[in-house]
């Protein structure tokens, strides 16, 4: 994590914050409709926070493979990329 750490770390302690707010909510009895589009909120900010990691991971993490010429370290990213991509389904 290098260009966007601060940006990741700013964006996580919003949605802290916005998972107390949910839990107020349930605590309070508001209405589920309500609580679920908070949530969903948050799964989208979770999502942006995931494409910073991703976007630094092939700034550094993957260029550099790329660039050491090394073929076994260049498919181990590859397969890190492939892996995680499918897990975002």
């Amino acid at each position: 994590m290098h260009t966007n750490k601060d940006a990741a770390l700013a964006r996580l302690k919003k949605i802290e914050g916005q998972v107390r707010g949910i839990a107020r909510m349930i605590e309070d009895d508001r209405y589920c409709v309500d609580v679920l589009r908070q949530t969903s909120a948050i799964q989208a900010a979770i999502k942006g926070v995931e494409k910073l990691i991703l976007d630094d991971h092939a700034a550094h993490c993957v260029e550099s493979a790329i660039t050491s010429g090394n073929p076994d370290d260049q498919r181990a990213k590859f397969q890190e990329l492939v892996e995680i991509l499918q897990n975002r389904r």
